[in-house]
């Protein structure tokens, strides 16, 4: 069912997947149209990262953590494991490069954080993500399920990640200037590989969201500002804020991303842009 739908957010329709939903959704938290299922839970891969580095964050406004603080393998902190620098291997919990050297996209990272912090505050980290960020923002449809990996094992709506992303553009759980910290470049200038897209220098990453910047190819569109940032899973998944937008989108599907996604996810983007600038 759609709510107020720009035309835009139905192109999913057209989208070679069983099932998929989408919305959009203002700093002010006005949702400016959803169109498909909106309330079907879907697995969301690593777009679980995002949620997870916010829980993070706050446990560092609370002062159970501190961002550079010893996390990780040797040589590692909470911010390079947030930022993907800390040199563990992608889906292994072993050290391929040396903390801060390179961009390695680390599933086992996200997992070594989620340990630290429920060490650190004595409550499992899946509780912990649903008292700290689930909670107060009525995500009463998204959790950590089967492993409970920070990581990739968040399931949710596309009801429920609209107010996430109305939390992150005008920040209720977190200090404004935190957040504002988790969309700036982390360790400038780091090369590394974005997971489906190939090598990029830099490879630019703030805290738990990935940064657009002048990235190409890449799974945004043409037109997003260089400012955007997001995340997109393997399952299918993404949600982008494009702060010269002062805009947020989420698109939710069952179909494991690939070459379609590659195809059809910029020019989703480029016409809700297209309509929010118009």
């Amino acid at each position: 069912m759609a709510l107020n739908s720009l035309a835009g957010l139905a192109l999913i329709e057209n989208w070679p997947v069983p099932t998929a939903a989408a919305g959009v959704v203002r700093a002010d938290g006005t949702v400016l149209g959803t169109h498909g299922p909106a309330g079907r839970r879907f697995p969301l891969a690593s777009v679980t990262k995002p949620l997870a580095a916010y829980a993070v964050l706050v446990a560092y406004e609370e002062g159970a953590i501190e961002l550079d603080e010893p996390a990780g393998p040797p040589g590692s902190t909470v911010r390079h494991l947030l930022a993907h620098t800390s040199g563990l291997a992608f889906d292994e919990h072993r050290v391929t490069a040396a903390a801060g050297e390179r961009r390695l996209y680390s599933n086992a990272g996200f997992e070594q954080l989620g340990d630290h912090v429920a060490k650190a505050t004595d409550i499992p980290f899946a509780e912990y993500l649903r008292q700290a960020v689930l909670e107060p923002l009525g995500m009463t449809s998204t959790s950590l399920e089967g492993a409970r990996s920070p990581a990739k094992d968040g399931v949710s709506t596309v009801d429920d990640l609209l107010r996430f992303a109305a939390e992150v553009q005008a920040p209720r759980l977190l200090d404004p200037r935190t957040v504002a910290e988790a969309m700036t470049v982390q360790y400038p200038g780091t090369k590394g590989v974005l997971p489906g897209y190939g090598h990029q220098n830099p490879n630019d990453w703030g805290l738990g969201f990935e940064i657009r910047d002048g990235k190409s190819p890449h799974w945004t569109g043409a037109s997003s500002s260089a400012r955007t940032f997001g995340h997109f899973g393997q399952s299918g998944t993404f949600l982008w804020i494009d702060p010269a937008a002062g805009a947020a989108a989420v698109a939710l599907t069952d179909r494991a991303f690939g070459s379609w996604a590659v195809e059809v996810w910029p020019v989703f983007t480029d016409a809700v842009l297209a309509e929010l600038r118009g």
